[in-house]
């Protein structure tokens, strides 16, 4: 891994102080098992129906709230929730229905695409694999990761903004590429975390750890937050 996008805090601090390794993990350990405690099944706030609508619903998130996807999603709910029926609408008036969402013609194409690849080649079902997801128009991994964690409460971390900001904040990775982040995750979090990660962390860096004027005063994870350490002593210097 480049160690110029990607340094984990565990294996920086076991070089730096003996000791120090096991209480980073017991740190880190503290951080998930009051994740856990506070919200042990943590959700998804994207509306859907089935499993198609849901992967509709995860493709319009690109560069908008979920609060505005569902808006659009509820509304025409009824009309897109399968393949079949995104392929009777057409692009041209699926990009109509979804137009107050950012880039709402590329997201059409790909969705009204999608939708023809799923019944050409997968009888009409959302694949429940990666390597299927990840062929769909408009899908990447980040998105098949989404899909599957939801669909199926597969260990998987898909960073999105609010991912790599709390993992940032948290002390968790320096990383700065969303891949090198996923990567650091997967060896810091403890595995019985995983499906549950990128909920927590997504509800709380949209409600709690914002990137603009963060609530750390209503932070459950204040004591445990080196940004909030240094942030706070930054400000009183």
């Amino acid at each position: 891994m480049n160690k110029s996008t990607s340094g984990i805090h565990l294996s920086d601090a076991s070089e730096e102080e003996g000791g120090t390794l096991l209480k980073e993990k017991d740190r880190v350990e503290a951080i998930f098992h009051r994740f856990e405690t506070m919200d042990p099944d943590p959700q998804t706030e994207l509306f859907f129906t089935t499993d198609f609508s849901l992967l509709m619903a995860v493709i319009l998130s690109a560069q908008a709230t979920d609060s505005s996807v569902n808006t659009v999603m509820k509304r025409i709910i009824s009309r897109v929730d399968t393949p079949q029926k995104v392929i009777a609408l057409g692009e041209k008036n699926l990009a109509e229905e979804i137009r107050s969402l950012n880039i709402y013609r590329n997201k059409a194409r790909y969705i009204h695409q999608t939708a023809q690849k799923l019944v050409s080649e997968f009888d009409g079902k959302v694949p429940l694999c990666k390597e299927d997801l990840v062929k769909l128009p408009g899908v990447g991994p980040k998105t098949a990761n989404v899909v599957l964690n939801v669909l199926q409460g597969a260990a998987r971390i898909a960073v999105d903004t609010h991912v790599f900001r709390v993992s940032r904040r948290l002390g968790l990775s320096k990383a700065t590429t969303p891949t090198a982040l996923e990567e650091d995750l997967y060896k810091v979090v403890p595995e019985q975390y995983w499906s549950r990660t990128n909920h927590w962390f997504v509800l709380h860096g949209r409600y709690i750890c914002r990137a603009r004027s963060p609530l750390c005063g209503s932070c459950d994870f204040h004591d445990l937050c080196p940004w909030k350490r240094d942030h706070t002593s930054n400000e009183g210097a």
